[in-house]
């Protein structure tokens, strides 16, 4: 759930079809905050909006408990940022994994 721009999230210790697929990715892209439902891909594109429309620097604190799921939470928003960016550059949709991205996610 959200509370303001917070994102609550609950690990479901197992995998859920098609939640952060590609097809998510362009779905909460085209979206602001609040439009659609709760997703770490609705808080990155705030972020993400922030940073390159209002030029804010922009910070994402991901807390919890060992197991709750932050190191994943990490992967996922990285994921986005870098799908975002390399739309802004004009890659097609297909072709959003690249060299950059999988270099950020396996630091």
């Amino acid at each position: 759930t959200n509370i303001g721009s917070i994102l609550a999230s609950v690990n479901p210790y197992k995998p859920i079809p098609g939640l952060y697929s590609g097809d998510a990715i362009e779905l909460y892209r085209q979206h602001r905050l609040g439009e659609l439902p709760p997703h770490i891909f609705a808080t990155a594109n705030e972020c993400y909006c922030c940073l390159w429309k209002r030029h804010d620097s922009q910070c994402v604190l991901i807390s919890g408990e060992s197991g709750a799921g932050k190191t994943e939470s990490t992967k996922l928003l990285l994921k986005f940022l870098s799908a975002m960016s390399q739309t802004s550059l004009g890659a097609p949709v297909s072709e959003k994994s690249t060299h950059v991205e999988e270099a950020i996610l396996e630091s």
